[in-house]
């Protein structure tokens, strides 16, 4: 059977025992920080399981794509050295949400495997957690395999070989005894039965897993009883489709076998059984299934891992004699084995293909210095361990994740030194803390209680109590004039600082007094006013009136609401990849981070900006609503991976047809047409994967346009014209200015070469053979190099030195005819000049020039030239 032929037979016999066939879900997890990757099918009922989360279903089964490669879970060290390990990989899943049992499970399993794929019984053995008697009697009394088939696993204690028949998704969460069917591919192959000392090997393979969700494991480790007692059950499909296409390696399979060849083509006819070539097929499941989900190479957390299995492949490619960029073209490779299944393959091929690429080529550049850099160090090697300030280098400087070098390392039969990496690694950080640290924020240690309840949706003013006061990080119970202070009210209209926008300024008044509020930030569920006490005594539990500067909020409201249809507006012009990786919006302009992979083109970002400004002239309404986060997903809602969300969100919608849909806390214009318009002021980039757009909104983005049609009058009024004709004037005086600067070059070198005339009287003889050392006075620095030729020329046999001496720095060139420079080289004679006047260069043995900057210096150094040249002549 082919693996897309096992996938729709297990689905569909799932299916046909009431199952909801529900599809696979992102391979980043959706709102759970304790993971990298999702790595098990259970992982998007993870909150099912926990009774946290109600479906329409209670059983349920999936083909879920899966990458193992950081974390608990991670095979990343293993790909390309055994026969089933991999970074992706898909697991065919059943579940049972407080419905069946052990009972269930258990004859399903037996059933597909035996029934479905015709597997022959007496090939498969199981094992059952070894305290669990109902799971033992199951297969012995109501299943019939043999008493000698089944068994017992206990949690490594005893036999020190023994396995671990407990399965947990991570340190914490959802967890139980499970059973494990495995097949015996023959005892031509070796290894053992499960809990032997052998069971390493490749004999015994592990097929079927089924977990008896019971418990919820705590972080200090405790077991609490699940509410419904459930079924988790997984089958890795490369390792079925092995068994059911006759091989022994996941790596003989239909979707393995197409990716190889086409690899093997790629790089020369490599042999496809080699593990470098299996390294390059399997990464690039992961690495194109991690970018059409929206993982970008960059050097933190999802990112720095996706750019470890990326580069690892290109490595391996390398190893194997690539030349050129290669990896990038098996995604094409990858979407005719893989697409069908998974159609966003195909749709974000294109997207893919380009990542790759610009990873690919930005680590080329780097990988030949860094492996000349590893093997001089390897060659100098006394014993058997990189050392580990060898690996940061690797790492730091050429962008060698360790487990790269790790990788050499076991080639070479070499080790790693991982402590003294870990060392130096951790000295920079201690460096960058020390480099970035301004002084801690006193707020950050005030000690606050209740809540701050906010009223500035409503209206930008209030009256409130006050709560508590601090001056320089201390509780106080009165501030009075002159002083600055943090003052936290019951109540207030002042938005605190929070998702990129800013702090709300203004004033507070109280009897007999007045207060600037400078900026307000948020310390958990409390807004704290940086605030300057004008006049007055202010009291703890005083009542204030509290105003917002409604200038700045409405300004920074504009530019709030802009950020939102700019977001739509990337996703749509550049695609769905782009999510935000950060904003800022104040009342002067807008600041928005966004994941792309390259600089946003000049047509593209016009048709941006003319889309954010359809949305704004259509004037619709901006809405928000209350919702749960089911119904706010329903909605189409985006929500920042990382971020917090209690179980009501709040979701702004603006924009014709609901063109933006977001979470968001922050203030917003009622309707879109107050934006006015957004000119965008720049796009850049600021990190590996991440680009930065700048706009400004409202009056700021009307002064923008009134400033460049003013700069616009001025030139077209310098080079006398009108805006109309301005770009063409411009353009004819830039011709016209080429034009004369050749002109002009073309005069000094003919001055140049009627002043080489009057130079060569000036040449010496040294030993026999002509040497003219001078410094020339008013010549272009760069006719120099011509004027070095045409003496050399003229001399026919000899050696020139010329300087043209300059306040700072100034140029320096040398040259040697042909026949000279077995013995003299005209680098190491402009070194040693050099040297004297405080400058260096170098160059070819004919040719050679550079620079100095103490021309104090520079008539004893040419001086010196005549007494060097005798000892080389």
């Amino acid at each position: 059977m082919k693996s897309s032929e096992i996938r729709s037979a297990f689905l569909n016999f799932f299916k046909e025992r009431g199952h909801e066939i529900v599809p696979s879900s992102s391979l980043v997890p959706h709102d759970d920080p304790t993971l990298l990757f999702t790595n098990a099918g259970m992982n998007q009922f993870k909150d099912t399981f926990l009774g946290r989360e109600n479906r329409a279903y209670t059983r349920a089964t999936t083909s879920q794509k899966c990458v193992r490669a950081g974390g608990k879970h991670n095979d990343l060290e293993n790909v390309g050295y055994t026969a089933r390990h991999h970074t992706f990989f898909e697991m065919l899943g059943n579940f049972s949400f407080g419905d069946y049992f052990k009972q269930d499970a258990i004859q399903y399993a037996w059933e597909f495997l035996t029934g479905t794929l015709n597997l022959p019984a007496d090939k498969l053995c199981v094992t059952v957690y070894e305290t669990d008697d109902e799971a033992y009697n199951i297969w012995l009394k109501e299943v019939g395999v043999p008493a000698d088939n089944i068994i017992r696993i206990g949690d490594n204690k005893g036999a020190p070989y023994a396995s671990d028949n407990f399965w947990q998704m991570g340190d914490t969460g959802p967890c139980g005894p499970c059973t494990e069917v495995f097949y015996d591919h023959g005892d031509h192959i070796r290894g053992g039965r499960p809990g032997t000392p052998e069971e390493d090997g490749d004999r015994f393979i592990e097929i079927w897993n089924i977990v008896f969700m019971q418990y919820n494991r705590q972080a200090d480790g405790t077991m609490e009883p699940l509410p419904k007692p459930s079924v988790d059950t997984g089958m890795g499909l490369e390792r079925i489709s092995t068994i059911l296409q006759g091989g022994h390696s996941n790596y003989d399979i239909d979707i393995f076998q197409g990716l190889l060849n086409d690899a093997s083509k790629l790089l020369g006819g490599v042999d496809t059984t080699v593990g470098s070539l299996r390294v390059i097929a399997d990464h690039i499941r992961s690495s194109a299934f991690l970018i059409s989900d929206g993982v970008m190479p960059s050097n933190e957390s999802r990112g720095y891992t996706l750019r470890r299995i990326i580069r690892r492949a290109c490595r391996h490619g390398h190893k194997l004699g690539a030349t050129e960029t290669f990896f990038y073209k098996l995604v094409g490779s990858l979407v005719r084995e893989m697409g069908d299944a998974y159609p966003e393959l195909k749709s974000d091929q294109a997207q893919i293909e380009r990542i790759l690429l610009q990873e690919e080529e930005q680590f080329t550049k780097t990988l030949d210095k860094g492996m000349r850099l590893l093997e001089d160090k390897l060659s100098a090697l006394d014993g058997s361990v990189i050392p580990g300030d060898v690996v940061f280098t690797l790492y730091d400087t050429y962008g060698f994740p360790v487990d790269l070098t790790e990788d050499i390392a076991r080639e070479r039969e070499l080790t790693v030194d991982t402590e003294g990496f870990n060392q130096a690694l951790e000295a920079q950080r201690e460096r960058a803390r020390a480099a970035s640290k301004f002084g801690m924020d006193y707020n950050e240690q005030l000690t606050i209680d209740g809540v701050t309840e906010f009223t500035g949706y409503q209206s930008l003013q209030g009256g409130s109590a006050v709560k508590a006061l601090f001056v320089e990080g201390q509780a106080v119970n009165s501030v009075t004039e002159g002083q600055q202070a943090t003052v936290v009210l019951e109540a207030t209209p002042f938005y605190a600082e929070s998702g990129g926008q800013v702090g709300d300024t203004g004033n507070l008044t109280f009897a007999g007094g007045a207060i600037e509020v400078l900026d307000t930030l948020k310390q958990g569920d409390s807004h704290l006013h940086i605030a300057r006490i004008l006049s007055g005594e202010l009291n703890v539990g005083d009542k204030v009136e509290a105003e917002v500067n409604a200038e700045n909020r409405h300004a920074t409201a504009l530019n709030h609401s802009a950020t939102h249809l700019l977001h739509a507006a990337l996703r749509k012009v550049l695609g769905d990849h782009v999510t935000q990786k950060g904003s800022l919006v104040d009342p002067e302009r807008l600041r928005f981070d966004f994941s792309h992979f390259e600089a946003v083109k000049p047509e593209e970002l016009r048709a941006i900006e003319r889309m954010v400004n359809e949305q704004i002239r259509a004037n619709t309404e901006v809405t928000t609503e209350l919702l749960d986060m089911e119904a706010a997903q329903k909605k189409g809602a985006m929500a920042l991976f990382g971020e917090k969300y209690g179980d009501e969100v709040r979701v702004l919608s603006m924009g014709a047809g609901n063109f933006s849909v977001e979470l968001c806390g922050g203030t917003h214009v009622v309707r879109t047409g107050d934006i006015g318009s957004i000119r965008i002021l720049a796009e850049s980039g600021i990190a590996a994967g991440v680009r930065r757009i700048e706009a400004v909104t409202g009056q700021n983005a009307d002064e923008r346009q009134e400033s460049l049609e003013d700069t616009l009058k001025s030139v077209a009024a310098l080079v006398k014209g009108s805006q109309d004709s301005v770009l063409d004037k411009v353009k004819g005086l830039l011709e016209q200015n080429r034009k004369l600067e050749k002109e002009m070059q073309q005069l000094k070198q003919k001055l140049a070469s009627a002043g080489s005339a009057d130079l060569l009287s000036k040449a010496v003889e040294v030993n026999g053979v002509k040497v003219l050392a001078t410094a020339v006075e008013g010549v272009d620095p760069k006719s120099l190099r011509d004027m070095v030729d045409q003496l050399k020329n003229k001399l026919e046999s000899g050696i020139v030195f010329l300087a043209v001496p300059a306040e700072g720095k100034f140029p320096l060139a040398a040259g040697v005819t042909k026949d000279l420079t077995g013995k003299v080289k005209a680098g190491d004679l402009l070194k040693m000049v050099a040297e004297q006047v405080g400058g260096k260069g170098g160059g070819r043995p004919d040719f050679a020039q550079g620079g100095g900057s103490q021309p104090e210096h520079l008539n004893a150094a040419i001086e010196s030239i005549a007494g060097w040249l005798e000892a080389k002549l």
